[in-house]
Protein backbone atom coordinates (compact mmCIF):
# COMPACT_ATOMS: atom_id res chain seq x y z
CA UNK A 1 0.00 0.00 0.00
CA UNK A 2 1.43 3.73 -0.83
CA UNK A 3 -1.50 5.42 1.61
CA UNK A 4 -2.40 5.09 5.54
CA UNK A 5 -5.45 5.67 7.81
CA UNK A 6 -5.44 8.12 10.19
CA UNK A 7 -8.70 7.11 12.18
CA UNK A 8 -10.43 9.69 14.82
CA UNK A 9 -12.17 7.79 17.71
CA UNK A 10 -15.26 9.65 18.96
CA UNK A 11 -18.00 10.33 16.99
CA UNK A 12 -16.35 8.08 13.80
CA UNK A 13 -15.94 4.48 15.82
CA UNK A 14 -17.64 4.95 19.17
CA UNK A 15 -19.96 7.17 21.00
CA UNK A 16 -18.99 7.03 24.49
CA UNK A 17 -18.48 3.45 24.90
CA UNK A 18 -20.78 2.13 22.01
CA UNK A 19 -19.48 1.17 18.80
CA UNK A 20 -20.62 3.14 16.14
CA UNK A 21 -22.34 0.11 13.94
CA UNK A 22 -20.21 1.00 10.66
CA UNK A 23 -17.20 0.18 12.26
CA UNK A 24 -17.16 -3.22 12.65
CA UNK A 25 -17.74 -3.54 9.01
CA UNK A 26 -15.05 -1.04 7.88
CA UNK A 27 -12.13 -2.75 10.27
CA UNK A 28 -13.61 -6.37 8.59
CA UNK A 29 -12.21 -5.26 4.98
CA UNK A 30 -8.73 -3.86 6.53
CA UNK A 31 -7.36 -7.15 8.24
CA UNK A 32 -6.54 -10.36 6.51
CA UNK A 33 -7.66 -13.56 7.14
CA UNK A 34 -4.94 -13.70 10.18
CA UNK A 35 -6.31 -10.42 11.89
CA UNK A 36 -3.14 -8.36 10.19
CA UNK A 37 -4.19 -5.01 8.81
CA UNK A 38 -3.71 -4.73 5.25
CA UNK A 39 -2.62 -0.93 5.28
CA UNK A 40 -1.11 0.59 7.86
CA UNK A 41 -3.26 2.35 10.65
CA UNK A 42 -2.84 4.75 13.57
CA UNK A 43 -5.91 6.00 15.73
CA UNK A 44 -5.55 9.69 16.90
CA UNK A 45 -7.54 10.17 19.62
CA UNK A 46 -7.81 13.39 21.37
CA UNK A 47 -8.19 11.54 25.13
CA UNK A 48 -5.31 11.94 26.98
CA UNK A 49 -6.80 10.04 30.26
CA UNK A 50 -5.07 6.47 29.96
CA UNK A 51 -1.79 4.49 29.10
CA UNK A 52 -1.87 3.65 24.86
CA UNK A 53 -2.23 -0.02 25.52
CA UNK A 54 -5.34 0.77 27.55
CA UNK A 55 -7.05 2.56 24.49
CA UNK A 56 -5.49 -0.13 22.32
CA UNK A 57 -6.97 -2.88 24.51
CA UNK A 58 -10.20 -0.82 24.36
CA UNK A 59 -10.38 -1.05 20.61
CA UNK A 60 -9.46 -4.30 20.03
CA UNK A 61 -12.39 -5.26 22.47
CA UNK A 62 -14.57 -2.92 20.42
CA UNK A 63 -13.94 -3.33 17.02
CA UNK A 64 -13.25 -6.74 17.11
CA UNK A 65 -9.84 -6.82 15.64
CA UNK A 66 -6.32 -7.01 16.82
CA UNK A 67 -4.99 -3.52 17.79
CA UNK A 68 -1.66 -2.94 19.34
CA UNK A 69 -0.28 0.16 21.34
CA UNK A 70 2.35 1.40 18.90
CA UNK A 71 -0.71 2.05 16.28
CA UNK A 72 -3.09 4.38 18.79
CA UNK A 73 -1.85 7.76 19.33
CA UNK A 74 -3.24 9.91 22.46
CA UNK A 75 -3.08 13.36 22.62
CA UNK A 76 0.80 13.23 24.90
CA UNK A 77 1.95 10.94 22.36
CA UNK A 78 4.77 13.74 21.04
CA UNK A 79 5.54 14.21 24.48
CA UNK A 80 7.67 11.91 24.11
CA UNK A 81 10.36 13.78 22.02
CA UNK A 82 10.12 17.21 24.69
CA UNK A 83 12.80 15.22 26.45
CA UNK A 84 14.10 18.82 27.79
CA UNK A 85 11.12 18.58 30.38
CA UNK A 86 11.72 15.00 31.27
CA UNK A 87 14.13 15.36 33.86
CA UNK A 88 12.51 18.24 35.16
CA UNK A 89 9.66 19.18 38.33
CA UNK A 90 6.54 19.37 36.35
CA UNK A 91 3.12 19.39 37.52
CA UNK A 92 0.70 17.73 36.16
CA UNK A 93 -3.32 18.37 35.30
CA UNK A 94 -6.34 16.12 34.21
CA UNK A 95 -7.33 12.39 35.06
CA UNK A 96 -6.72 8.98 35.35
CA UNK A 97 -3.40 7.61 36.10
CA UNK A 98 -1.68 10.97 35.52
CA UNK A 99 1.59 9.64 37.34
CA UNK A 100 1.98 6.31 35.31
CA UNK A 101 1.09 8.49 32.05
CA UNK A 102 3.51 10.78 32.94
CA UNK A 103 6.27 8.66 33.57
CA UNK A 104 5.53 6.25 30.28
CA UNK A 105 6.16 9.31 28.25
CA UNK A 106 9.52 9.97 30.02
CA UNK A 107 9.04 12.58 32.69
CA UNK A 108 11.06 11.46 35.61
CA UNK A 109 9.83 13.98 38.77
CA UNK A 110 5.32 14.26 38.07
CA UNK A 111 3.53 16.51 40.73
CA UNK A 112 -0.14 15.88 40.32
CA UNK A 113 -2.77 18.14 41.65
CA UNK A 114 -3.63 16.29 44.38
CA UNK A 115 -0.03 16.04 45.86
CA UNK A 116 0.04 19.87 45.14
CA UNK A 117 -2.74 20.11 47.25
CA UNK A 118 -1.92 18.09 49.93
CA UNK A 119 1.91 19.78 50.49
CA UNK A 120 -0.30 23.40 50.55
CA UNK A 121 -3.64 22.72 52.12
CA UNK A 122 -4.29 26.57 52.46
CA UNK A 123 -4.35 26.93 48.61
CA UNK A 124 -7.58 25.69 47.75
CA UNK A 125 -10.76 26.71 49.45
CA UNK A 126 -13.56 27.26 46.87
CA UNK A 127 -15.18 24.15 48.68
CA UNK A 128 -16.04 24.43 52.68
CA UNK A 129 -16.17 21.35 53.34
CA UNK A 130 -12.65 20.59 51.76
CA UNK A 131 -11.16 23.31 53.66
CA UNK A 132 -8.22 22.24 56.22
CA UNK A 133 -9.04 22.49 60.09
CA UNK A 134 -5.92 23.04 60.95
CA UNK A 135 -4.15 26.29 59.01
CA UNK A 136 -0.56 24.78 58.58
CA UNK A 137 1.30 24.34 55.26
CA UNK A 138 3.52 21.54 55.22
CA UNK A 139 7.34 22.83 53.60
CA UNK A 140 7.52 21.87 49.90
CA UNK A 141 11.15 22.10 48.61
CA UNK A 142 10.61 21.81 44.91
CA UNK A 143 10.30 24.25 41.92
CA UNK A 144 7.71 23.68 39.81
CA UNK A 145 9.65 24.26 36.37
CA UNK A 146 6.24 23.49 34.05
CA UNK A 147 2.74 22.66 33.65
CA UNK A 148 1.41 19.70 31.94
CA UNK A 149 -2.07 19.99 30.89
CA UNK A 150 -3.48 15.99 30.10
CA UNK A 151 -6.99 16.61 29.96
CA UNK A 152 -9.92 18.28 31.68
CA UNK A 153 -9.87 17.25 35.46
CA UNK A 154 -12.63 16.25 37.47
CA UNK A 155 -12.51 19.19 39.80
CA UNK A 156 -11.95 22.36 38.06
CA UNK A 157 -12.41 25.29 40.82
CA UNK A 158 -9.21 23.21 42.21
CA UNK A 159 -7.33 23.15 39.13
CA UNK A 160 -7.84 26.09 38.17
CA UNK A 161 -6.51 27.86 41.49
CA UNK A 162 -3.18 25.45 41.89
CA UNK A 163 -2.20 26.18 38.01
CA UNK A 164 -2.62 29.69 38.70
CA UNK A 165 -1.06 29.85 41.62
CA UNK A 166 1.90 27.73 39.86
CA UNK A 167 2.19 30.25 37.17
CA UNK A 168 2.09 33.73 39.38
CA UNK A 169 4.46 32.24 41.28
CA UNK A 170 7.36 30.94 39.07
CA UNK A 171 6.54 27.40 40.34
CA UNK A 172 6.66 27.91 43.83
CA UNK A 173 2.74 27.90 44.83
CA UNK A 174 2.27 29.38 48.15
CA UNK A 175 4.61 32.08 48.10
CA UNK A 176 2.80 36.08 46.90
CA UNK A 177 2.02 36.69 43.67
CA UNK A 178 4.71 37.81 41.31
CA UNK A 179 3.00 39.27 38.19
CA UNK A 180 6.01 41.32 37.08
CA UNK A 181 7.50 37.40 36.07
CA UNK A 182 6.40 36.86 32.59
CA UNK A 183 5.97 35.24 30.53
CA UNK A 184 5.25 32.29 33.26
CA UNK A 185 6.90 28.99 33.04
CA UNK A 186 6.08 27.00 30.17
CA UNK A 187 2.80 25.36 29.67
CA UNK A 188 2.44 22.35 27.69
CA UNK A 189 -1.35 21.26 26.63
CA UNK A 190 -2.78 17.94 24.76
CA UNK A 191 -6.47 18.29 23.27
CA UNK A 192 -7.70 21.60 22.31
CA UNK A 193 -11.76 20.01 21.77
CA UNK A 194 -14.24 22.56 23.63
CA UNK A 195 -16.35 19.58 22.87
CA UNK A 196 -17.03 16.00 22.15
CA UNK A 197 -19.19 13.52 21.20
CA UNK A 198 -20.55 11.31 23.96
CA UNK A 199 -24.14 9.14 24.00
CA UNK A 200 -25.65 12.05 24.97
CA UNK A 201 -27.80 13.69 21.95
CA UNK A 202 -25.74 17.79 22.43
CA UNK A 203 -21.49 17.28 22.56
CA UNK A 204 -20.19 17.84 25.93
CA UNK A 205 -17.50 20.02 27.29
CA UNK A 206 -14.09 18.99 26.48
CA UNK A 207 -10.54 20.30 27.78
CA UNK A 208 -10.52 22.84 25.20
CA UNK A 209 -13.22 24.43 27.71
CA UNK A 210 -10.90 24.22 30.85
CA UNK A 211 -8.00 25.35 28.94
CA UNK A 212 -10.88 28.80 28.20
CA UNK A 213 -11.56 29.40 31.67
CA UNK A 214 -7.93 28.91 32.73
CA UNK A 215 -6.81 31.57 29.87
CA UNK A 216 -9.05 34.13 30.45
CA UNK A 217 -8.56 33.57 34.74
CA UNK A 218 -5.06 34.44 33.43
CA UNK A 219 -5.63 37.45 31.42
CA UNK A 220 -8.73 38.62 34.29
CA UNK A 221 -5.72 38.93 36.97
CA UNK A 222 -2.35 39.92 35.27
CA UNK A 223 -3.97 41.66 31.97
CA UNK A 224 -1.46 39.69 29.69
CA UNK A 225 -2.05 36.38 27.71
CA UNK A 226 -1.57 32.98 28.89
CA UNK A 227 0.90 31.70 26.57
CA UNK A 228 1.61 27.66 25.26
CA UNK A 229 5.25 26.38 24.77
CA UNK A 230 3.66 24.01 22.55
CA UNK A 231 -0.08 22.67 21.90
CA UNK A 232 -1.12 19.53 20.80
CA UNK A 233 -3.44 16.87 19.73
CA UNK A 234 -5.53 17.43 16.63
CA UNK A 235 -5.82 19.77 14.33
CA UNK A 236 -2.17 20.29 15.67
CA UNK A 237 0.45 20.43 13.19
CA UNK A 238 2.38 18.43 15.18
CA UNK A 239 -0.19 15.63 15.91
CA UNK A 240 -0.10 14.64 12.36
CA UNK A 241 3.34 14.67 11.83
CA UNK A 242 4.04 12.25 14.84
CA UNK A 243 1.18 10.47 13.72
CA UNK A 244 2.93 9.91 9.75
CA UNK A 245 6.25 8.98 12.08
CA UNK A 246 3.98 5.96 13.58
CA UNK A 247 2.64 5.35 10.05
CA UNK A 248 6.13 5.01 8.46
CA UNK A 249 7.35 2.93 11.70
CA UNK A 250 4.26 0.43 10.54
CA UNK A 251 4.88 0.24 7.09
CA UNK A 252 8.84 -0.33 7.70
CA UNK A 253 8.15 -3.22 10.33
CA UNK A 254 6.21 -4.94 7.78
CA UNK A 255 8.88 -4.45 5.19
CA UNK A 256 6.47 -2.64 2.87
CA UNK A 257 9.03 -0.93 0.78
CA UNK A 258 6.47 1.58 -1.47
CA UNK A 259 6.74 4.65 0.06
CA UNK A 260 3.41 6.03 2.11
CA UNK A 261 2.48 9.12 -0.23
CA UNK A 262 -0.99 9.58 0.76
CA UNK A 263 -2.58 9.96 4.41
CA UNK A 264 -6.50 9.76 4.68
CA UNK A 265 -7.51 11.35 8.26
CA UNK A 266 -10.75 9.58 8.89
CA UNK A 267 -12.82 12.06 11.25
CA UNK A 268 -10.16 14.46 11.39
CA UNK A 269 -10.20 17.94 10.05
CA UNK A 270 -7.10 18.98 8.24
CA UNK A 271 -4.16 20.92 10.48
CA UNK A 272 -5.38 24.27 11.43
CA UNK A 273 -2.74 27.63 10.97
CA UNK A 274 -0.58 27.96 14.65
CA UNK A 275 0.09 31.30 15.54
CA UNK A 276 3.87 31.69 15.00
CA UNK A 277 4.77 32.94 18.89
CA UNK A 278 4.21 28.95 19.41
CA UNK A 279 7.51 27.28 20.07
CA UNK A 280 8.28 24.72 17.00
CA UNK A 281 11.28 23.27 17.81
CA UNK A 282 9.96 20.29 18.32
CA UNK A 283 9.87 20.11 14.58
CA UNK A 284 13.29 19.32 14.39
CA UNK A 285 13.05 15.82 16.26
CA UNK A 286 11.09 14.61 13.79
CA UNK A 287 12.17 13.26 10.17
CA UNK A 288 10.82 15.56 7.40
CA UNK A 289 7.30 14.44 6.29
CA UNK A 290 7.37 11.86 3.50
CA UNK A 291 3.77 11.63 2.81
CA UNK A 292 2.48 14.03 -0.24
CA UNK A 293 -0.95 14.35 0.58
CA UNK A 294 -3.30 14.28 3.46
CA UNK A 295 -6.71 13.94 2.38
CA UNK A 296 -9.93 14.43 5.28
CA UNK A 297 -12.63 12.49 5.12
CA UNK A 298 -15.01 13.54 7.27
CA UNK A 299 -17.98 11.27 8.81
CA UNK A 300 -21.29 12.41 10.00
CA UNK A 301 -21.67 10.66 12.99
CA UNK A 302 -19.79 13.13 15.40
CA UNK A 303 -19.16 16.77 15.88
CA UNK A 304 -19.20 17.53 12.14
CA UNK A 305 -22.07 19.37 11.14
CA UNK A 306 -22.21 19.73 7.14
CA UNK A 307 -24.02 22.42 7.02
CA UNK A 308 -22.58 24.98 9.78
CA UNK A 309 -20.92 28.09 8.44
CA UNK A 310 -17.74 29.34 10.13
CA UNK A 311 -16.35 33.28 10.04
CA UNK A 312 -13.08 33.63 8.38
CA UNK A 313 -12.33 36.04 11.32
CA UNK A 314 -12.06 33.70 14.83
CA UNK A 315 -12.43 36.92 16.97
CA UNK A 316 -16.01 37.20 15.45
CA UNK A 317 -18.25 35.18 17.63
CA UNK A 318 -21.66 36.00 15.34
CA UNK A 319 -24.60 33.31 16.50
CA UNK A 320 -24.37 30.51 14.18
CA UNK A 321 -21.28 31.13 12.55
CA UNK A 322 -18.52 30.70 16.04
CA UNK A 323 -15.30 29.18 15.26
CA UNK A 324 -14.84 26.70 18.06
CA UNK A 325 -11.00 25.99 17.70
CA UNK A 326 -8.39 27.05 20.02
CA UNK A 327 -7.90 31.07 20.13
CA UNK A 328 -3.87 30.27 19.42
CA UNK A 329 -5.17 28.96 16.34
CA UNK A 330 -5.97 30.73 12.89
CA UNK A 331 -8.51 29.76 10.66
CA UNK A 332 -7.57 29.19 6.85
CA UNK A 333 -10.83 28.02 4.84
CA UNK A 334 -7.52 25.95 2.45
CA UNK A 335 -6.91 23.59 5.22
CA UNK A 336 -10.41 23.23 7.22
CA UNK A 337 -12.15 22.28 4.01
CA UNK A 338 -12.90 18.56 4.03
CA UNK A 339 -11.69 16.33 0.77
CA UNK A 340 -14.40 14.01 1.42
CA UNK A 341 -17.59 13.31 2.79
CA UNK A 342 -19.42 10.52 3.79
CA UNK A 343 -22.09 9.09 5.91
CA UNK A 344 -19.43 7.03 8.29
CA UNK A 345 -16.63 5.07 8.26
CA UNK A 346 -18.02 2.27 6.51
CA UNK A 347 -18.12 4.14 3.46
CA UNK A 348 -14.54 6.32 4.17
CA UNK A 349 -12.86 3.08 3.84
CA UNK A 350 -14.78 1.83 0.42
CA UNK A 351 -14.25 5.85 -0.92
CA UNK A 352 -10.09 5.14 0.18
CA UNK A 353 -10.30 1.75 -1.50
CA UNK A 354 -11.77 2.74 -4.44
CA UNK A 355 -9.66 6.51 -4.78
CA UNK A 356 -6.60 4.28 -4.21
CA UNK A 357 -7.35 1.12 -6.62
CA UNK A 358 -6.65 -0.81 -3.77
CA UNK A 359 -8.07 -4.46 -3.75
CA UNK A 360 -7.84 -6.06 -0.36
Amino acid sequence: PSFGFLFDIDGVLVRGKTPIPAAKTAFQKLVNSQGQFLVPVVFVTNAGNCLRQKKADQLSHLLGVPISQEQVMMSHSPLRMFKRYHEKCVLVSGQGPLLDIARDLGFCQPITIETLREKHPLLDVVDHDRRPNVLVSIYFCFKILSVVLFGEPVRWETNLQLIIDVLLTSGYPGNPYHRENYPHIPVLACNMDLMWVAEAQSPRFGHGTFMVCLENIYKKITGKDLKYEVLMGKPSKLTYQYAEYLIRAQAAERQWKQPIQTLYAVGGSATLSQDDEIDNSWENELASAAAAHCRSVLVCTGVYNPHAEVPLDTRESITETVFHGHRDFRFDPGLVEPDHIVPDVDAAVDLVFQLENFAP
